[in-house]
Order: structure tokens, then C-alpha cells, then sequence
């Protein structure tokens, strides 16, 4: 080989060689700015998920939005926040307060052994029925069907006082009521399938959209507040509670509300007697 066919191929070897590391480095080059970009991309998908969970941990919940919505009241209630709710006869001399929480197990055993006895009197004149709507066991239990079945009640209040009344007595009665601990009134679709069990509310559309956008539950927070004041006021914290011209409605043990008709009967003719 000459000598100058070596040296050709000495220069052509450095170059190949300069080429090659040219390359690595642009190859190193790149996968380093791979890495701090994908850094920087997965320092900010953290961020950005802390600042998600953030932003939702801080967002109102419905009933806290509800506190601060605009209130709706139903047909047929009356005074400054539409939480007097008043049913039966004008002329009807006395009127009852019943106080019950919609989750509440004594209420349910109140109205499936007294709620017939209750609607008959109301219908005959015999005295008219202011009720207060409660919510506390969805603090005790907790939960939200309080709340939301006090809504749903709203709506049906809206349609006509016997809807109301009878959407009651479909929410305590043995079909329907749940156990105090499963909270199924939370389900709106729930309280829609009990209301189509009453003849007023049966497939009606008006309804089930207040149901749904929860449009009286606001009213079902002031409501709640209602009670926590006459509570205050009559001494009681507890459901069903019963109240005339002031003084408590009990049964014979002279503590709690009269749960059989007939002790009822007897409780509340000594009432308006009174």
C-alpha cells in the first residue's frame, strides 16, 4: 500500500469517526431534552391534578348550593319563606303541629298505625294540621334522604294539599320505607317511583322535573331550620312530636307522641278540650 493511499484512509477514518460522534451527541442531545420534557410534562400533570383536587375539595356540594339558591316556594304554603304548611278545613278551630323527619323509623310506625286516623279527622273538620318537616337524622346517620324527600314533599305540596298528604303516607308506609340506615330517599328515581303510587302524582312530569333539579330544596333546608326553632321553643329534639295551642301531644306514658290510634284519639280529644 502506498504511503499515500494510508494516509487517505487515516483521514477518511478520523471523519467517519467525527460523523459518529457528532451523531451520539445529537442522539444524547435529544433524549436529554426527552427526559426534561417528560419531567416537566409529569411535574405538571401533578400539579395539575393536586389543582383539580383542590379546586373540587373546595367546590359547594348541592345542599350547600341550595343554602344560597333562590328560593322557590310551593302552592299552597304561606308565610315569609313559604315554611308554613297548613292543611284542612278554614273553619276547623284548632290546629295540629306534627313535626317528622321523612328517614325517621318512629315516624313511620306513627303514620302507618295513626296517619288514617289523622286524614279522616282533617277531612271531617275535626282540626286542621300545620306540619314541619325535619332533616336531622341525615346528620346523625348520616346522609342526605332527609333533605331530599323533604324536597320531594315540597313538590308534591306544589301539585295540591292531598298529594302532599298522601305522598307522605306512600313515603312511611311498609312498601316503600327503608330501613333508617340505607339512605334511599337520597335517589331521586326512588322518590319518583313511590310518587307513582299516588294517584295525583302518578307520571306527572311537572313534578318529577322538580324532583330532579331539586327545585324546592332550598325550602327543605329552611324548612329543617323550622324545626330546629319550634324544637327550641316546645322543648322537644325528636320525631314525631306534636303540638297543640302550645303544649305537647303525648301518649299515655306522657313523653312521647301517642303511637296507636286509639291512644291518639284519646290524646288529641283531651287537647282540644283543652
Amino acid at each position: 500500500m502506498s504511503k499515500r493511499n494510508s494516509q487517505a484512509a487515516k483521514t477518511a477514518a478520523r471523519e467517519r469517526l467525527r460523523v459518529e460522534r457528532e451523531r451520539e451527541a445529537k442522539k444524547s442531545k435529544v433524549k436529554r431534552q426527552l427526559v426534561v420534557a417528560g419531567t416537566i410534562v409529569g411535574v405538571l400533570a401533578i400539579a395539575g391534578g393536586i389543582g383539580y383536587a383542590v379546586m373540587q375539595a373546595n367546590k359547594p356540594g348541592a345542599w350547600e348550593a341550595a343554602a344560597d339558591a333562590k328560593l322557590v316556594k310551593p302552592a299552597n304554603s304561606s308565610g315569609e319563606n313559604g315554611t308554613t304548611v297548613v292543611i284542612g278545613k278554614a273553619d276547623a278551630k284548632k290546629t295540629l303541629k306534627l313535626y317528622e323527619d321523612p328517614r325517621c323509623p318512629a315516624c313511620a310506625a306513627f303514620e302507618q298505625q295513626v296517619g288514617a286516623t289523622i286524614h279522616e279527622d282533617v277531612k271531617a273538620g275535626k282540626y286542621k294540621i300545620q306540619y314541619v318537616g325535619a332533616t336531622f337524622i341525615d346528620n346523625n346517620v348520616p346522609g342526605e334522604g332527609s333533605r331530599n324527600a323533604l324536597s320531594a314533599l315540597g313538590a308534591a305540596l306544589n301539585v295540591s294539599p292531598e298529594a302532599f298528604l298522601d305522598y307522605k303516607t306512600a313515603l312511611y308506609s311498609e312498601e316503600y320505607y327503608p330501613e333508617e340506615t340505607d339512605d334511599k330517599f337520597k335517589d331521586d328515581e326512588y322518590l319518583i317511583k313511590v310518587a307513582n303510587s299516588v294517584d295525583a302524582l302518578k307520571g306527572k312530569t311537572a313534578f318529577q322535573k322538580d324532583v330532579r333539579e331539586g327545585t324546592y330544596d332550598k325550602w327543605a333546608l329552611l324548612m329543617s331550620e323550622k324545626f330546629d326553632e319550634d324544637g327550641e321553643k316546645y322543648d322537644f329534639g325528636g320525631t314525631p312530636s306534636l303540638i297543640m295551642d302550645g303544649k305537647k301531644v303525648t301518649g299515655s306514658n306522657g313523653q312521647s307522641a301517642p303511637m296507636t290510634a286509639a291512644e291518639y284519639t284519646t290524646a288529641i280529644d283531651a287537647a282540644l278540650k283543652g
